[in-house]
C-alpha cells in the first residue's frame, strides 16, 4: 500500500475549531478550541499535516530556552498506524534541536501502550510518572513523564 503524502504546514486560526472537533474524536479528556487557540496567541509551534486538503495530524511543541516540551501529538481516527504521529514528532526534534533545546519532554498516559512504545522507538525514556494527572472514566489515570536527550537522540536516529 502506497503511503499518502502528508503536507506540512503551520497550524492556523481558522484550522482551530476543526482540530478541536478531532480532538474531541480522539481523546477522553480532549484540549477545547480556546486551548488551541491560547496555544498558537502564545507562539507554540502548531502543525498540522495534511492529505488531499484534510488534517490527518496535528501538534503543538513549546520551545524554551534549553528544552522543548510535546503538548499534543494526535492522528485522526481514520489515518492511524501511517506512521503520522512519528513523522511529526521528528519535525519537532529537529525543530527543537535548531532552537537551541538539548532535551524534550512530554507525558503519556500510562496505559496508551501504542504512545509508549512510539515514544521509546523515537529515544524516549520514563523519567518520572505523575499519579492522577489525567481525568479518566474511572477518576483519575496516571501521566508518564518521558524525555529524551535530542543530542543522543540525533545519534540513535542517524545510526
Amino acid at each position: 500500500m502506497e503511503m499518502p503524502q502528508l503536507i506540512w504546514r503551520p497550524m492556523r486560526a481558522d484550522d482551530v475549531e476543526l482540530v478541536a472537533a478531532l480532538e474531541a474524536s480522539i481523546h477522553a479528556a480532549p484540549w477545547t478550541a480556546g486551548n488551541f487557540r491560547d496555544s498558537l496567541a502564545a507562539g507554540h509551534s502548531c502543525m498540522v499535516g495534511e492529505i488531499d486538503g484534510v488534517i490527518a495530524v496535528y501538534g503543538v511543541l513549546l520551545l524554551g530556552p534549553g528544552e522543548a516540551q510535546v503538548l499534543n501529538v494526535s492522528v485522526a481516527p481514520g489515518q492511524r498506524r501511517r506512521g503520522f504521529a512519528k513523522a511529526l514528532l521528528r519535525r519537532f526534534i529537529v525543530q527543537s534541536e535548531a532552537h537551541g533545546a538539548e532535551q524534550m519532554f512530554l507525558e503519556v498516559r500510562a496505559s496508551n501502550a501504542s504512545a509508549i512504545a512510539l515514544y521509546h522507538a523515537t529515544g524516549f525514556h520514563e523519567v518520572a510518572r505523575r499519579r492522577g494527572y489525567y481525568p479518566h472514566r474511572e477518576g483519575r489515570e496516571d501521566a508518564l513523564v518521558m524525555r529524551s536527550a535530542l543530542a543522543l537522540h540525533s545519534r540513535a536516529v542517524a545510526g
